[in-house]
Parts: C-alpha cells; structure tokens; sequence
C-alpha cells in the first residue's frame, strides 16, 4: 500500500465517531517540540530534516547522515509546568534511518487538600499537606525510508506510546500512530509535506482510584456530601481522533552567504474547536514561518500560528494567535537553538523561553578540509 494512499485514510471512516469523543485530548502532544521549530510557528512539516523530525514527520528522519542527539527544555505558564524532549536518531543505510524519543509535560509539588480543612472549621497548615505531580509522557519510535525509484521522496511512521499520571489517584495507557510523507522539487528549492496524526485513532485507558474523594476525617460541611456524590461519572476512556498537517515550504537564496526558507502549514482537525474555520465535521488553522540563514551557522526564525476564536466577557469575538521569535547557531555538528513565545494568548505575557541542543556525530569525525584555513 502507497504511502499516499495510506494518509487519506483517516479521511473516512470518521462519521461514526465525530460528535461521540471530546474535541480535546492529548493535548500535550498538540505543543511541539525544538526551539528552532517553535522559533517559525512549529511550521516546519514540509521542512523538518533532522532528529526532530521523529516528532514533525517520520518522513524527514531520512535525511540525515549521522548519528544525532537531541535535547529540549522548556518552562510554562510562568514555571508552573515543565516540558522536556529528548530524542536519539541513526541511519540504518543510505536510504533509511530510525529514531526514538520522550516527552514529558509536567507540574510537580501540587498540594492534596482534601484534608485541608477538619473537624469543621480547623485547617491543616499547608506544610503538612501531601504533594503530588501530575505529568503527560509520550514515546516515540520513528522509522523513515527514501523512495527508491524517486529519492525526492521519503515516507516515515511514528509509533507512540502515551502515559498519563494524575498523582496516585488515576493512570493510563494509550497507543498511536503518525503516517507521513516528504518531497522535493527536481531544483530542491520547493518542499512539500503532510502527517496524519493518530492515523488509527489514539485510545487512552484511564484506571481511576476508588475513593479518591475519601479524607482522614469526616467530610461535616453542610451539603458536601451531596456535591460529591452528584458528580458525574468519570469516562475511563479517551479517543483521539485522526488529525492532518499539509505544509509547503520554499528556499530563496540572496547570496553564496544568506539562504531564506519560508513554510506555510495547514492543520486540520476532525472536530469542531475554536480554530478560526471550524464546523460540525473539521476545523482549520494555518501557521506561517521563516527562517533566514549565515552560511547554515547563525539562523534568525520568526512565526505565527494557533489561530483561536476567543469569545470575550462581554459577548465578542477576537482572534488569538501565538508569535514566535527564535534564534540559532550552528558549528561543527553542534546546534544551539532558543525560542520565546506567549503560548497562544498575547494579551496575558507569560513568555515562555524555550532551548534546545542537537548534537550531531560529525563532530567526533576528523575535520573536514572546509573548516581548514589555508
């Protein structure tokens, strides 16, 4: 079965699910990863050629040459949360190559106050409080190949495994799969891409502890027990429908010293959410960015995207997005990478400073004559 073919198929097969899962899930994985991607407004689908590519598209994984490490750590939310990656990639010949990666999201040291307040009225002082961390992991393993009647043309698959734990009160397991494709014009200088997230749909199976509502002592406020016991069910599993990002890219070089790439993305989701086209079957959002280049050694990203309708207190719509701004250098098989970005709402400013590192084995190789001054 073509590759190509195998991305339309999340296109059907969906009627009978839309309108019976919740629009958000998984969210965490909706965040991206890497500086430099965060850095053109994560539209980097039809561009993404490295390490990082096991999360953008499996497809891209193909490209490269050695061995590659990659590490990214980010705070949100003014340090609240954490979110870090890190990622290990080889080629297996000259035509294919396998990665693997993990991500964490996470918000450690929360307080349990269950046992706040006791016998009534009396409260218990916070340092003898209980904590507990809350935190989304994702696995990936990556395998890219190259087209051999077309090597213009790769193809990759993502297998995810996903762990969630909410302290010791609820857990779960979850498996997908991301199907994506990569090309090229003949001149290189036009870059087409595409990835069908949760291809086969994304199961999360939550196992939830019995009396997670219970306390030390008994519960004597007026109408507690009532609210509890009116709470609705929790639902033990989550469904992640099937998702689809199109990216085009193209390369503008000024000089031999300065090269420009600027993407454009499409994101399309099965549900309707608060993307600025959206209705009852899908919902749309486009991202923009660029990426400006020295000699591959210094780069300067910028971008836009996570267009949102956002309905405001008195009644109104305006639309939100999130710009991002990156800087990047590049020497010898060793690439530093920043980004700031605000995380969808400008309005607020909470700027979030994200850095990541990718290290590539040519830097543990002998110097190459480009790098010798004559």
């Amino acid at each position: 079965m073509r590759p190509s073919f195998i991305l339309l198929i999340s296109f059907f097969c969906l009627s009978q699910l839309i309108g019976q899962v919740r629009n958000y899930s998984n969210e965490f994985l909706a965040i991206g990863i890497d500086a430099a991607a965060f850095g053109k407004g994560n539209s980097v689908v039809a561009s993404s050629d490295n390490i990082n590519a096991i999360y953008w598209n499996p497809a891209g994984l193909s490209t490269i040459e050695n061995k590659q490490v990659a590490l990214m750590h980010a705070s949100y939310f003014g340090d609240v949360a954490n979110y870090d990656y890190a990622a290990f990639a080889t080629p297996l010949d000259a035509y294919s190559s396998v990665g693997i990666g993990a991500v964490r999201l996470g918000i450690d040291g929360i307080l349990d106050t269950r046992n706040l307040i006791v016998d009534g009225d009396n409260l218990t002082p916070f340092d003898e409080l209980k904590r507990f961390s809350t935190a989304d992991y994702a696995f990936l393993l990556s395998y890219s190949r190259k087209a051999f009647s077309n090597e213009r043309f790769s193809y990759g698959v993502s297998a995810k495994v996903i762990r969630r734990i909410i302290g010791d009160f609820a857990k779960s397991w979850g498996f997908g799969l991301d199907v994506g494709i990569q090309g090229k014009s003949k001149n290189g200088k036009w870059k087409y891409g595409a990835i069908a997230r949760d291809i086969t749909t994304t199961y999360n199976s939550w196992q939830i502890q019995d009396g997670i509502f219970d306390t030390d002592d008994t519960i004597t406020r007026e109408g507690s027990e009532d609210l509890l016991a009116a709470q609705e069910e929790v639902e033990d599993t989550e469904i992640t429908l099937p998702s689809i990002q199109f990216g085009l890219a193209r390369d503008i070089s000024f000089s031999r010293d300065f090269n420009l790439n600027i993407e454009a993305n499409i994101n399309t989701r099965f549900a309707q959410t608060n993307d600025i086209i959206n209705n009852n079957a899908f919902s749309l959002s486009p991202s923009l960015g660029f990426e400006l280049n020295f000699q591959k050694i210094a780069y300067l990203r910028g971008g836009v995207n996570n267009f949102q309708k956002e309905e405001q207190f008195d009644g109104s719509e305006r639309t939100a997005f999130q710009p991002s701004f990156g800087l990047g250098f590049s020497y010898r098989g060793i690439t530093i990478d920043y980004a700031i970005t605000d995380i969808g709402d400008q309005s607020i400013g909470l700027q979030s400073n994200i850095f990541s590192l990718i290290i590539d084995w040519s830097l543990f190789k002998s110097v190459p004559p480009a790098y010798i001054r004559r």
